[in-house]
């Protein structure tokens, strides 16, 4: 079922990029292959594993651009080999994740036939929570001049 966010548009600013993801989301929910789990690994630590039996480092593609992680992965058929039976799946795909602001890739590995993506939040200083120090002494000494 996918959903119409015209309504919501009309009485929303600034609110585009959530709508762009949610429409991601659904367009991607239908497609299953590769399989792939993600998984929070800390406080702000994440991976991803995507299961790419067959699949060499040199046939699978990693990129990342304006907070979406592009997985894309092709390889090249040999046309001299019959199969009897075929279960272990080798078409090209590609796969989607949109990052949230300031999750970064680490680094990406294959082990034991998954690609293993690691991300990390990292929130700049800027951004943080800081406590502000309430001077009580000047308020104090502003009263006292006023008496």
């Amino acid at each position: 079922m996918r959903y119409d966010w015209t309504p919501l548009w009309r009485s929303t600013i600034g609110f585009d990029r959530l709508f762009d993801v949610l429409d991601e989301v659904q367009r991607t929910s239908e497609e299953t292959y590769p399989p792939y789990n993600i998984e929070r690994t800390g406080e702000n630590q994440f991976q991803i594993s995507v299961a790419l039996a067959g699949f060499a480092p040199d046939d699978v593609t990693l990129t990342v651009e304006q907070n979406v992680l592009a997985l894309e992965g092709r390889r090249a058929e040999k046309d001299d080999r019959h199969f009897l039976h075929r279960g272990i799946s080798a078409r090209s795909f590609k796969r989607q994740f949109t990052l949230a602001d300031h999750v970064e890739v680490k680094g990406a590995r294959f082990e034991n036939g998954l690609l293993i993506v690691d991300l990390m939040r990292e929130i700049p200083e800027a951004m943080k929570p800081r406590r502000i120090a309430i001077n009580g002494a000047a308020a104090n000494q502003i009263e006292a001049k006023a008496a």
